[in-house]
């Protein structure tokens, strides 16, 4: 079990009050709250060894370029890869997408080809695939979600399969449901089709151990700050092979070899893909993060998310004209996430009133607009997200909150 009182000391916004009233972070899908490990490494790197990295030949340069590749190091023993060479840094998981859309999929994607994603896919794992399409004249799919279970429907996975899509793109956690995917599954299923896989990790990889060796997916995203890290800073893995393959987006310096007047020759991967000046004081920060998480342990932080959201569950199920989406309580398919409406109030005013209360949830479509209009039949919906530090108190005040809600707008 985790000592969460203990836990929550290492974080100083959550010591914070608004209107005399200490703040309960339930916002973590959106991003996380950072520890002082992760911002003292930061505070350090800067007023010690503040740096740019491989160029330099002195001491504090040779260690900011230690720190930055350690770090890389760290991400992909998190993940469980082969190399630090597989991990490439990118700004975030959308930035990842994007980088493989473009990279992997101008190359691969002809006229007539189909792509393959989720109805439950966050707008970073459809918007790259639209444009992707339109632009190479391929053909956009959707595997359906199940209505009553909140989970892919079978049937429609098969069919998408059968027209032997070149891509499967699908996430791992669904940012609003809190569905795990069984991304192994579907991952053997896609490559028994022939198809590529991309796994968007962005809800998974801060909540519970991953393999992405065992999972088996080709390439795989996920962000630094969602998992106590800094901001501007995201991991883009993939299979050595794809990433040989793939041209870089950005060019310029330090994802170079050698330039000639009239040629260049890249990097070796992964630096054929950062150029410039790297996010160096990012990659330190969520090397610092990577420490954290496995000094808790992440099979301790999922069992204690499990206890939260299935004790928020609960709670919630017994208030009328409130209901809640996703998984059921004892799915295992049940992540950290419990999105819900409450019958005549608009989800803005929701959070509105929680905030007053000095809770922090998310309102709005959560950049999953096809899920929240097409599944859910929503205009929007109310969202709370737990993580390491959440704890049944908050639960409790957000119930609290919610029967203040449905006082206000006169709800029975």
């Amino acid at each position: 079990m985790l000592d969460v009182d203990r836990i929550r000391k290492d974080f100083p916004l959550l010591s914070i009050e608004y209107g005399g009233k200490k703040i309960a972070y339930l916002d973590n899908a959106a991003t996380s709250q950072k520890p002082v490990q992760v911002i003292d490494k930061i505070s350090d790197y800067y007023r010690t060894y503040n740096a740019n990295i491989h160029r330099g030949i002195y001491k504090i340069s040779e260690k900011a370029t230690e720190a930055y590749i350690e770090s890389k190091e760290k991400a992909a023993k998190l993940i469980n890869t082969d190399s630090y060479s597989e991990i490439v840094y990118t700004k975030n998981a959308t930035d990842a997408i994007n980088l493989a859309a473009i990279g992997w999929g101008t190359n691969n994607i002809k006229k007539g080809d189909h792509i393959l994603i989720t109805e439950m896919e966050h707008h970073s794992n459809i918007v790259p695939w639209q444009m992707l399409a339109k632009k190479r004249e391929a053909v956009l799919d959707y595997v359906n979600v199940d209505r009553s279970t909140y989970t892919l429907d079978e049937e429609s996975l098969e069919k998408g399969l059968e027209k032997n899509p070149k891509i499967f793109a699908f996430t791992h956690v669904s940012n609003v449901l809190g569905t795990i995917n069984d991304a192994k599954k579907l991952t053997r299923k896609a490559h028994e089709a022939g198809t590529v896989v991309l796994l968007d990790g962005a809800q998974s990889v801060p909540h519970m151990g991953v393999d992405i060796k065992d999972i088996g997916a080709d390439i795989f995203a996920f962000s630094s700050h969602k998992m106590l890290g800094p901001a501007g800073i995201g991991v883009l893995y993939a299979k050595r092979d794809i990433l040989e393959s793939m041209d870089p987006l950005i060019t310029g310096g330090d994802m170079i070899l050698s330039v000639e007047k009239q040629s260049s020759t890249w990097n070796d991967i992964p630096w054929k893909f950062e150029a410039g000046t790297s996010n160096v004081e990012g990659g330190i920060g969520f090397g610092a993060a990577i420490d954290y998480l496995n000094a808790v342990g992440m099979d301790n932080i999922k069992t204690h998310e499990t206890g939260i959201t299935k004790y928020a569950l609960e709670s919630l199920a017994g208030i009328e004209k409130v209901k809640t989406y996703g998984p059921a309580i004892e799915s295992a398919a049940k992540g950290g996430i419990v999105s819900f409406s409450i019958q005549g109030v608009h989800p803005h005013d929701i959070a509105t009133i929680f905030d007053s209360q000095g809770i922090a949830i998310r309102a709005g479509h959560h950049c999953a607009m096809p899920l929240i209009k097409s599944v859910l039949e929503l205009p929007a919906a109310a969202r709370m997200s737990f993580y390491l530090y959440s704890t049944m108190e908050e639960v409790d005040r957000a119930v609290q909150a919610i029967k203040s809600v449905k006082e206000t707008f006169h709800i029975r």
